[in-house]
């Protein structure tokens, strides 16, 4: 990736883990800028790192070639029509990790002609492990998706989707995704108890089994029915337990679950941008 100057608008947890990635994978601290009205969190991020900081958001941006927009959805429209004059003389690529906010409200926001890659990243990037879903407007050339890619790549694995409404379909999947395996988790480690382990045991197990079987499916080239399949024994007591999810139509919940989800997503998308 070249080395340009990136702006981050923002110093939460998400900035600060990208900060953290890009930097371990060698892009230079004194290429990155941070702004933020907690001068707690951009100290933290000065100690630790060595980038630049500032409470003005409009000096970041006036040194950005690639700006970052890190901040909650609600403030996200003040934020970007503050600094609309100087993103339309500076004309950075845009770079949004606001849930629910799409591209096309922040171009508005920005003052219009801007290129801006909206994404949609999960809480697992807080350890470097996350997924991200990335929509980029026309306006964003072959080299700037390059640019944006290699900001989420280091914290996990990225994808591009070609129509910004399969962004709500990500948020279904991948953002939401960590809760219902929380909750999955939640459900193992209660009936681990209620079956005679300590809870400490049961979340032990539980944790690690969740580990062990992402592991497998992501360095697997089969599917995860196969993966499924191969550790189901006919008769046995996996088979046992499947058969029952699938008879309290677990694929059903799952389905009804992330429909929800997708529709949230278009709501808020509606209310935020509006």
């Amino acid at each position: 990736m070249k080395q340009q100057i990136l702006g981050f608008i923002g110093a939460g947890n998400m900035a600060a883990s990208l900060i953290g990635g890009l930097i371990a994978d060698g892009y230079p601290a004194d290429q990155i800028w941070v702004s933020d009205i907690h001068e707690d969190a951009l100290t933290s991020l000065l100690e630790r790192y060595g980038v630049h900081v500032s409470t003005r958001n409009a000096i970041v941006v006036e040194h950005a070639q690639i700006l970052v927009l890190a901040v909650k959805p609600q403030v996200l429209r003040a934020v970007v029509e503050e600094l609309a004059p100087i993103i339309q003389a500076r004309q950075p690529l845009v770079v949004s990790i606001a849930a629910g906010i799409t591209a096309g409200s922040i171009e508005r926001w920005a003052g219009g002609d801007a290129a801006v890659v909206r994404c949609m990243p999960n809480t697992p990037a807080l350890v470097r492990t996350g997924a991200t879903g990335l929509y980029a407007n026309v306006r964003v050339g072959e080299e700037q998706r390059s640019q944006a890619e290699a900001i989420l790549r280091a914290v996990g694995l990225t994808v591009w989707v070609g129509d910004e409404i399969l962004l709500e379909t990500v948020t279904a999947l991948s953002g939401s995704g960590p809760a219902y395996i929380f909750l999955f988790m939640e459900a193992m480690e209660e009936a681990g108890v209620a079956l005679g382990l300590d809870r400490e045991t049961a979340r032990l197990l539980g944790q690690q089994t969740v580990l062990g079987a992402g592991r497998i499916a992501i360095e697997s080239a089969e599917s995860p029915a196969e993966l499924r399949r191969r550790v189901t024994s006919p008769g046995g007591t996996t088979e046992r337990a499947i058969a029952t999810f699938e008879e309290g139509k677990l694929r059903e919940l799952v389905a009804k679950a992330m429909q929800a989800a997708a529709r949230r997503a278009a709501e808020l998308a509606k209310q935020l941008g509006a």
